[in-house]
């Protein structure tokens, strides 16, 4: 049979791999190989071949990869052909699946799904049932480990007899994990409903308990193909391998140099050890770079080629040389946004490039926040692509409530938002009579608090206490807003609202993220607080709030508008950007300090470095901070130990950065493990070319006094504005003003006594 013509549109590497259609194949697809095309080239050829629509079956991780395949298959092969292919991501064609198989595994075939609400609130019933307390047991963190058992295959049977499981919950202090476990599943059987993690258990179970329907669904489907096989789970894998155990013809495609899911459950070993599960199994190699520069690529090479566990490739671009990556130190997080704000704007200027050709990658989601307000200052559009942004945030807008009420009392909303939060028994009921009264007597809800009337109100003697000492808190904040600065008031109503008890009571990965936003926060509070005391500015909770308030309500722009893309990393795989600016490149950022101490997951964190690079297409620039505010106090970090693990003859150095030891390329490769990283006073960071083996931060001294004297024309140095000149001086010496012109910040005015300038 004659070849289609269609196969002339892919390079060799890529025919070879679309015409091994017979055993089993793994396809390592390098970033911007045209992995989708094999696939999608590989799955037309096989229906050009004679191989029936319903005998293949092509598993992805979204709708959208799958909806765009089929397109692309139907545009080669026909509609109708396309048509009747088993397509789609893993969970919607075994829920079909088990439509036609529920009755064997005790459903009807009309069950429900539950979503992750759906999953917590049953959890949150049964805890309550259970007599159990929810700030231990928290819904989201027993739902966390409910999942991870199922993804790997442990039912609730299995979990109350399998003693590590126990062990670690006792330990946790969690240890009705298991019976609430037992519980929920129960009451799912009981409902006819599934959670998306049984879609993947009771299948397997399906077919690990009833050999003839193995038999039949392995046999009906001739062709199994996966898309991004590298992000597949233990479930995943074992019922992919249940599919094939009787044709064997089964097509992986994926990358292992960008498996950057393992917090998820991906587990690399599916794709690292395939060619040991299946005996024979052919290794096709996709090394042609589509996508970036030779700089860029030839930089992800030198940095992933670091990693030991790896399926070996030399990924080659055929395109133009391009620029070096380049590699800025900024003096503080502010510095950072300001420098890549003016880098952006620079870029368009001369080259003639749009926003949305621009992207900002981080490692954490709080890192939004210093460019969301540099972009909003500087009238600059951007979208956050995957999240929400910074000051939307549930935990930031209960803050943001607790402020606006202490500095005026009489806003409804902020009181409606944040009388029961953290919760203080005071319930939707109650809360219904404070406007009801307020209602009837025409008066405003702080009113009525402030009359304490426990017969207007209509409630207890109980509920009234604690109406009262809410509005007693709320006046205690209150009295101090003339009186401390914003900073100083923030902590003080953060703490002692509970908000921080709150936010810091739990250790799942919702939660990390909440107290990472937090410390954003308190963050911004303390910039703001010092740079408004070094330029005379109003420095208190109301002066706060309108500021925030104002970045926080911008109007949306038009949808088709072009915008700079903020996002995660991990929200970026498979996008590409003609410019990429990857910040945070620091320890304690990234790599994250929860994969130190394990060389797994540290290489995870590199991949995720790789995978960041080769999001650009023609220019990445990395930056990182010498100083952040985190954890109360104004902090050093080291550079990211993963520059070192760059080739210094891809990557170039700008003017800005002072940190030599880069130049002399040390790479950091043989560590299995990490010192934690120290929350005492921590020693300096190392600027000498010595490898980075530990996290080292150093704490900056605040003393206000100015300990040498100025001139018009100084160099000087500032911990958030970085480098510039003194360009006037003026005022006595007990308040000398110091006009300075910064490198990147602008034109500044601080005062030398609480500036913190240094010559240099």
């Amino acid at each position: 049979m004659a070849l289609p013509d269609f196969l002339n549109d892919l390079n060799d590497s890529q025919r070879e791999a679309v015409l091994c259609t017979d055993g089993p194949s793994l396809v390592i697809a390098g970033a911007g190989s045209g992995k989708t095309r094999v696939l999608t080239y590989k799955i037309a050829y096989l229906l050009t071949q004679g191989v029936k629509p319903w005998e293949i079956m092509a598993l992805t991780f979204t709708n959208k990869a799958a909806k765009e395949m089929k397109e692309r298959i139907a545009a080669l092969v026909g509609e109708e052909n396309a048509r009747y292919l088993r397509m789609g991501t893993f969970h919607s064609v075994f829920a079909s699946i088990l439509r036609h198989e529920a009755n064997k595994i005790g459903y009807n075939s009309n069950y429900t799904i539950y979503d992750e609400a759906d999953s917590r609130s049953l959890i949150k019933s049964i805890v309550k049932e259970m007599g159990l307390d929810d700030k231990v047991y928290k819904p989201a963190d027993i739902h966390c480990r409910i999942s991870d058992a199922k993804n790997h295959l442990i039912t609730a049977r299995a979990y109350a007899e399998d003693f590590e499981a126990l062990q670690r919950d006792a330990v946790d202090g969690k240890p009705k994990t298991s019976s609430i476990y037992t519980e929920y599943a129960r009451r799912l059987l009981q409902s006819n409903a599934m959670d998306f993690d049984d879609l993947l258990l009771n299948i397997w179970m399906l077919f690990k308990n009833d050999e003839q329907a193995r038999l039949n669904y392995s046999g009906n489907f001739r062709y199994i193909l996966v898309d991004e096989y590298q992000d597949t789970n233990h479930a995943q894998q074992e019922i992919v391998f249940q599919l094939t155990s009787v044709h064997n013809n089964i097509c992986v495609v994926g990358d292992d140099a960008q498996s950057i899911y393992g917090f998820r459950g991906a587990n690399i070993d599916n794709i690292l050890n395939f060619q040991h599960l299946y005996a024979g199994a052919k290794l096709f190699k996709l090394e042609q770079n589509y996508r970036s520069t030779h700089s860029i690529v030839d930089a992800a090479n030198s940095l992933i080629h670091k990693n030991e566990r790896q399926i070996h490739k030399d990924v080659y671009s055929m395109g133009d040389e391009g620029e070096p990556i380049i590699l800025t130190g900024l003096s503080s997080d502010r510095e950072e946004a300001i420098f890549v704000s003016r880098n952006i704007r620079e870029r368009m200027r001369k080259q003639g490039l749009s926003y949305s050709d621009f992207a900002i990658l981080y490692r954490t989601n709080y890192q939004s926040r210093t460019f969301e307000e540099e972009f909003m200052k500087s009238a600059m559009p951007y979208r956050i692509y995957g999240g929400m942004s910074f000051y939307q945030r549930k935990e930031i807008k209960d803050i943001i409530a607790y402020f606006r009420l202490v500095v005026n009392p009489y806003d409804e909303e902020a009181l409606e938002r944040i009388i029961n939060y953290p919760a203080r028994g005071i319930g939707n009921t109650t809360l219904a009579k404070l406007h009801n009264a307020a209602r009837d007597s025409n008066k405003n809800s702080w009113e009525i608090l402030e009359q304490s009337d426990q017969a207007e109100l209509d409630v207890n003697k109980g509920t009234m206490t604690k109406l009262t000492d809410f509005r007693n808190l709320i006046m205690t904040f209150a009295e101090r807003l003339d009186k401390d600065d914003a900073y100083t008031l923030g902590k003080q109503i953060i703490r002692e609202s509970g908000i921080s008890n709150d936010i810091y009571s739990g250790k799942d990965p919702e939660q990390l993220s909440r107290q990472e936003h937090l410390e954003e926060f308190l963050a911004s509070m303390q910039e703001f607080t010092e740079a408004a005391r070094e330029q005379e500015n109003p420095m208190g909770l109301t002066d706060f709030l309108q500021d925030v308030s104002l970045l926080s309500d911008r109007e949306e722009e038009d949808g088709n508008s072009p915008k700079i893309t903020l996002m995660t990393i991990h929200s970026a795989k498979g996008l590409e950007f003609p410019c990429v600016y990857v910040v945070g490149m620091e320890e304690n950022i990234f790599p994250s300090p929860m994969s130190q101490g394990s060389l797994r997951e540290l290489e995870e964190e590199r991949r995720l470095l790789y995978v960041a690079i080769t999001r650009a297409e023609r220019y990445c620039h990395l930056t990182y901070a010498k100083m952040r505010f985190r954890y109360g106090r104004m902090e050093w970090d080291a550079p990211s130990r993963f520059l070192r693990d760059i080739d210094s003859k891809f990557m170039r150095f700008s003017s800005n950065d002072t940190a030599p030891a880069f130049r002399n390329h040390t790479p950091v490769t043989q560590q299995r493990s990490f010192a934690p990283r120290p929350m005492s006073m921590p020693k300096p960071a190392s600027q000498s070319g010595t490898p980075l083996t530990r996290v080292q931060t150093a704490v900056r001294k605040t003393g206000t006094s100015v300990n040498c004297a100025f001139a018009v024309g100084d160099k000087v140095a500032h911990d958030r504005f970085g480098n510039g000149v003194i360009t006037a001086l003026e005022g006595d010496s007990g308040n000398t003003k110091a006009t300075v012109r910064f490198d990147n910040a602008g034109t500044k005015q601080l005062l030398l006594k609480f500036a913190k300038l240094r010559k240099i």
